[in-house]
């Protein structure tokens, strides 16, 4: 039976800190950004399905990359993964109708179906982020072996600038 690593109080991030994490955040989301654009353009050109029908694979693949990624890399989680993707996965319940609702709505007015996806897309990092950050992994940023592991670095560094 493995246990979970305890939860250490957070630290509160430097500003350099909180720009890193949100660069990382914003790099790991173009790659989910590209993940969504192909499948979208496959689904919506190639099969000639609705938007939504498009709309809802390319986000459920692009959700499942980001989480992945930026647990592991930008806020360094060892957290409960159910839990983070339970509370990630509350998130898309209401993410996902309204943003399909009103994409269906913008196509139905004439506006371009990739305009209406750029700009859920634009909407979505920046309220993930902000889910992820104080509310997915709040607690447990900084917990996981990469963390540590640079933890330790910076310790031995600065034993080293001290002697």
């Amino acid at each position: 039976m493995s246990q979970q690593p305890a939860q250490v109080p957070a630290k509160k991030d430097t500003a350099k800190q909180t720009l890193i994490r949100i660069a990382k955040f914003v790099a790991f989301s173009l790659g989910a950004g590209i993940i969504q654009i192909v499948t979208f353009t496959l689904l919506n050109e190639v099969l000639h399905l609705d938007y939504w029908l498009s709309y809802l694979p390319a986000l459920v693949l692009s959700v499942l990359y980001n989480f992945t990624v930026n647990r592991r890399f930008t806020f360094k989680s060892a957290t409960n993964v159910p839990v983070a993707m339970l509370k990630v996965a509350i998130y898309y319940c209401i993410f996902t109708p309204l943003s399909t609702w009103l994409g269906n709505m913008a196509e139905g007015a004439g506006v371009n179906e990739y305009i209406v996806l750029a700009v859920t897309m634009i909407c979505n990092m920046a309220t993930e982020f902000l889910v992820c950050r104080f509310w997915v992994y709040g607690k447990s940023m900084d917990t996981n072996d990469l963390a540590k592991r640079q933890e330790q670095k910076e310790q031995e560094k600065e034993s080293v600038l001290e002697k």
